[in-house]
């Protein structure tokens, strides 16, 4: 079951269930599109991977899968796969 995590990771930014905003990795590393396009360049800094639109998990499913709680944070400071992978397409790397 996929992990609804609520924030960006980098910079908290609230990304409820229904957010267009959110965006994952093959990790479920949640950013906000911001922080991908314009900090992370479409480079997970955990994995290299690349990064697509969350689904949203419908309404009718939350009570039986809730959302994760907690907050995850891991404000990026090095994405040290960002020169490595950059320019490469994320289904390339």
């Amino acid at each position: 079951m996929l992990e609804i995590r609520q924030s960006c990771e980098n910079c908290g930014k609230p990304l409820p269930n229904e957010s267009s905003e959110a965006m994952i990795c093959t990790y479920e590393c949640t950013y906000c599109t911001d922080c991908v396009e314009n900090v992370l360049y479409n480079v997970c800094p955990n994995c290299g991977g690349g990064f697509e639109k969350r689904p949203t998990r419908p309404k009718r499913l939350l009570a039986v899968h809730p959302v994760r709680q907690d907050l995850v944070s891991h404000p990026v400071t090095v994405n040290k796969y960002y020169k490595r992978y950059k320019d490469l397409d994320p289904r390339q790397r």
